[in-house]
């Protein structure tokens, strides 16, 4: 449930700040002075390394800031309301108002980012937004998206269950937010086009509804909405459109259009690339550096600490 992850002292429906910068040291001191942080700074750095990578202020004045990191002592989300809004480098342009900071653990489990998943896809709902912004006390706020999310959970996939037409991989580098922000954003969609579409996600506990060699050989098309690399040896031959994960959340119509069309070019597997555009190659380019860099980390402090020691023995 929400409640075990957001409680009444971590919102704040009044937030000071001006500056994206300023909204971000105030929602990490409400995780903190809420004991939900083992260490502020490092939590801090995570957020901002995140951002680094894409803002996360998304569209209809949301802004969804997160981090899992050792860093994070009780998985926890701090809400924050800013009234006048704060320029956050949103998808739209538009000030942001809305602030939830997610704080998960290295080791968060399946739970945890169940419901985190739940939440960054209830805010979809235009209502939801809307009674958030008139919310007058921080009990109602818990009160509004316990509600909007039990609702969501009672209700049944009416959806064709035939061989989807289209279908779609999200990602993010977190694998928290954006991954299932993009995946509902894309379904909904296609529920109201009347388009059967099946989603992978690739979140940070691992592939959820995997794509079958079958649904593949009979899809129209595909969609990778990702910011991070995912399996595409298994897409040769077929209609394969790579965008940002972001763009699954902000175009997902389009997307799905461009796919039942087969307006994408077709995927080669050799040499992992795609017969697209240069930007798309450079896309991928980016990703395989981000998944490099993450990796090689451990031996670059690693080598800064030998390197060190044998500064300290003459060596």
């Amino acid at each position: 449930m929400i409640n075990n992850m957001l409680s009444e002292n971590c919102i704040n429906l009044n937030l000071k700040g001006t500056t994206k910068s300023e909204i971000i040291d105030e929602l990490v001191e409400i995780l903190y002075a809420a004991g939900k942080l083992n260490d502020k700074e490092e939590y801090k750095k995570e957020i901002l390394k995140r951002e680094a990578q894409s803002s996360t202020g998304l569209e209809e004045g949301i802004a969804i800031p997160h981090a899992k990191t050792s860093a994070v002592k009780i998985p926890s989300i701090a809400f924050g309301l800013s009234k006048a809004g704060v320029d956050y480098e949103s998808l739209d342009g538009e000030p942001s108002k809305l602030f939830f900071m997610i704080a998960a653990p290295a080791n968060a489990s399946d739970t945890h980012i169940e419901v985190l998943s739940k939440l960054t896809t209830t805010l979809l709902d235009d209502d939801v937004r809307e009674n958030l912004l008139k919310a007058a006390s921080p009990k109602e706020v818990i009160e509004i998206l316990s509600a909007d999310m039990e609702k969501e959970e009672e209700k049944h996939d009416t959806r064709d269950t035939g061989m989807p037409d289209v279908l779609a991989v999200t990602a993010c580098p977190t694998g928290i937010a954006h991954t299932y922000m993009a995946a509902d954003a894309l379904i909904k969609k296609a529920l109201a086009m009347g388009v059967n579409i099946k989603v992978e996600t690739n979140g940070s506990t691992g592939v959820k509804n995997e794509l079958t060699d079958e649904e593949i050989k009979n899809a129209k098309g595909i969609i990778v909405a990702a910011d991070k690399n995912v399996e595409m040896d298994r897409f040769a031959g077929k209609h394969v459109e790579i965008v940002p994960v972001k763009e699954g959340i902000k175009n997902p119509e389009k997307l799905i259009k461009n796919a039942v069309a087969q307006n994408a070019p077709l995927y080669s597997a050799e040499g992992g690339k795609s017969s697209s555009s240069s930007r798309k190659e450079k896309s991928g380019f980016y990703k395989h550096i981000m998944s490099g860099v993450s990796n090689m980390l451990p031996f670059v402090v690693g080598g800064g600490i030998l390197i060190a020691l044998s500064f300290m023995f003459g060596i």
